[in-house]
């Protein structure tokens, strides 16, 4: 009799430890496929990266996005350490960083077209070429107001100096917003300020500005914004390769939101755009 009870109490517990593997199993399975994302901290790529996010969170993953500079944004995905951007603005400005991860990093469809670089002025101000600056520096303070170093527009513009010879001037770095902050002030008092700019910013919305002409074409022409990946991704997460593959905007469809990031909150900001944009998000969705 107890070798019946020994079996039986042996049969319940193999039993009972083959169902908790069944379900420790289907719970494993059942776990979100985590995603990383990198972005640098331009308004258009901010707000790409918090709608990405909400959208492969609706879509069942376990999204992290994480702000760097360009070139760690780039090496980072070329290491495999990070899935994907949705920041590379192509073909000049970050031309030296494709360079660098040829062959470990994939090139998506466009995010966005008709971006453009250079340096910006309030249409105040009376010269039209970067070449005219060096003669009115001191209308200027010697100063170009940058952004972050390592960013691509900063690399340009250490370039435009030395191509067009502008002694009288030194480029300041700063950040994006401290940027705006300072043209805004300028603006305000109609004084001649000259700034690192791109397009798509909500600073030409607040501000009448113009690109200076750029005859030698150091800022390059016109440029597109394209989704990076890692190599791989297509085979470990399809679904997530192909929605970034279709990711693609216009800057009249994302204008209000690179306004409603101004006042912070942009995962927020991101889950209200999408909810009001259900037709465009509906065409990304593989």
């Amino acid at each position: 009799m107890k070798h019946v009870v020994t079996l039986v109490l042996v049969t319940l517990l193999l039993t009972t430890v083959g169902i908790l593997s069944v379900v420790a199993a289907g719970q494993e399975e059942e776990r979100p496929q985590e995603v990383e994302l990198l972005y640098v901290e331009w308004e258009g790529e901010i707000a790409a990266t918090y709608v990405a996010q909400v959208v492969l969170e609706e879509m069942g993953y376990d999204v992290t996005i994480t702000a760097v500079d360009a070139g760690p944004m780039w090496s980072g995905i070329a290491a495999g350490d990070a899935d994907g951007m949705l920041s590379a603005w192509l073909p000049h400005t970050h031309s030296a960083y494709r360079e660098e991860t040829a062959g470990r990093v994939e090139e998506l469809s466009p995010v966005l077209e008709g971006a453009r670089i250079g340096l910006m002025v309030p249409t105040y101000v009376e010269i039209d070429s970067i070449e005219q600056l060096n003669e009115h520096a001191d209308r200027f303070g010697n100063e170009i107001i940058g952004i972050e170093p390592g960013a691509g527009i900063m690399r340009a513009t250490e370039e435009a100096i030395e191509q067009y010879d502008l002694t009288n001037m030194s480029l300041v770095e700063s950040s994006d917003a401290a940027m705006q902050s300072a043209l805004a002030e300028a603006y305000n008092n109609e004084e001649w300020i000259v700034v690192t700019g791109w397009t798509p910013h909500p600073k030409e919305g607040r501000h009448e500005l113009k690109y200076l002409e750029d005859p030698l074409l150091v800022y390059g022409e016109v440029e597109y914004v394209a989704a990076i990946v890692r190599a791989g991704l297509k085979d470990d997460m399809p679904e997530v390769y192909q929605f970034l593959d279709n990711f693609y905007w216009e800057v009249e469809d994302f204008a209000d939101l690179m306004e409603w990031n101004a006042e912070g909150n942009e995962y927020e900001n991101a889950k209200r755009w999408v909810e009001e944009n259900r037709d465009i998000v509906d065409r990304w969705i593989p």
